[in-house]
């Protein structure tokens, strides 16, 4: 009877055992893959393409009909959007349009943050936000409009020219009322960006005046200038003379990141510091539209006559670095939240800010233009505009 009841007993231990040699040998399988995919080339670029099949061929991917070949396409949130005759048409990611909204603009300013998009009319006077698929307000602004900025949040700052003074900075809440304006009499305005917790407005901006350049970041307290505009200034950051700032980017905790045309600064807790240098590099592109990261492509002779392009990915907040290498020259970049498109002509490689391909685009055709949300990729051809989700 005894030997009777053991033989269950005996042979559930087997099958637990055996599960158990199954699950070991799982693990260490996909241990191996794991290594083998960081580490070998060749495996990755395997498994990237038949098993988790990054990689959309041209012919198979969908496609809006482009009617207007001077249409402007922009890439914001999960949608594209088009402008043409007025009319903005927003399509999702499988190519079908959602919403057709009235935009009296013909040469646009497009910037986007979260759901948000505003657009403005390039020397013009009409200025727009778009939440989602809707309309949130239209202005009518004095002056002439020559750039546009929305947070994450929707409030919007524009930069307007032709006016008493040299330059004007406007700064809107997401419902469309007018906050401040602060006054610029003798410097150009390079650059602006808002906080994401709506407290700074940061205007980089460029003196010409003198025998050598000078840049300077002006941060505004937003509070201070709805009581104050001209005791608003909460600091002021001077660049080396001769350096020509470009771009600023807010990022978390109120990091504020500086792109100059040889270097890229972070200014934190009221000091700057050097988050990467030219020097003797062959720096090709630079970029610090992305989320709590900036990038650097270096373009590095590999032979006689060919070269690879490195990009460097460098986190704001740990200073910790990333590399991705590819074995062509990068034409051209493309970057938002957590993207990184680089164009290789008949190719675009998407890269997330961890240095990890996302998805691979191959044409049949040279690719010249692109855009890119963190969700989704437009690839603009004369006729269409081929979607590709992230």
């Amino acid at each position: 009877m005894k030997d009777f009841l053991d033989k269950p007993k005996k042979a559930i231990e087997k099958k637990r055992i055996i599960l158990m040699v199954i699950l070991l040998i799982l693990v260490i399988l996909i241990i191996t893959l794991i290594i083998l995919y960081k580490k070998n080339d060749g495996i990755r670029e395997w498994i990237n393409r038949n098993i988790l099949r990054k990689e959309v061929l041209q012919e198979d991917a969908v496609y809006i009909e482009k009617e207007d070949e001077n249409a402007q396409v922009y890439a914001y949130s999960q949608y594209i959007g088009m402008l043409s005759n007025n009319n903005f048409d927003i399509y999702n990611s499988s190519g079908n349009k959602e919403e057709t909204l009235n935009v009296e603009i013909s040469t646009p300013l497009f910037n986007s943050n979260n759901r948000f998009l505003a657009i403005a009319e390039k020397g013009g006077q009409k200025a727009y936000l778009i939440t989602n698929k809707s309309m949130e307000w239209e202005k009518d602004i004095e002056g002439d409009i020559s750039q546009i900025h929305v947070n994450k949040n929707g409030y919007v700052a524009i930069v307007v020219s032709n006016t008493s003074y040299k330059t004007v900075v406007e700064m809107y809440t997401p419902e469309g009322e007018e906050m401040f304006k602060t006054y610029l009499s003798s410097t150009r305005t390079a650059d602006i960006c808002i906080s994401n917790d709506n407290k700074y407005l940061a205007i980089a901006e460029i003196d010409t005046s003198g025998t050598i350049v000078q840049s300077t970041v002006k941060v505004i307290s937003v509070t201070k200038a709805q009581e104050d505009p001209n005791n608003s200034v909460e600091n002021i950051y001077n660049s080396e003379a001769g350096k020509l700032i470009t771009n600023v980017e807010y990022q978390d905790k109120n990091r504020l990141i500086c792109m100059y045309t040889d270097s890229i600064t972070i200014i934190e807790n009221g000091k700057e510091e050097v988050l990467s240098q030219e020097s003797d590099k062959k720096i090709i592109f630079s970029s610090i539209e992305l989320t709590n990261s900036s990038i650097t492509v270096e373009e590095k002779s590999s032979g006689l006559f060919t070269a690879d392009s490195i990009l460097r990915i460098v986190n704001s907040s740990n200073r910790d670095e990333k590399e991705y290498v590819l074995k062509e020259v990068t034409k051209d970049i493309y970057t938002k939240g957590n993207t990184i498109a680089l164009n290789l002509g008949t190719e675009i490689e998407f890269v997330n800010k961890e240095g990890w391909l996302i998805k691979k685009y191959i044409a049949k055709q040279e690719i010249t233009n692109i855009v890119v949300s963190d969700e989704l990729a437009g690839i603009i051809y004369r006729n269409k505009i081929e979607i590709v989700k992230l």
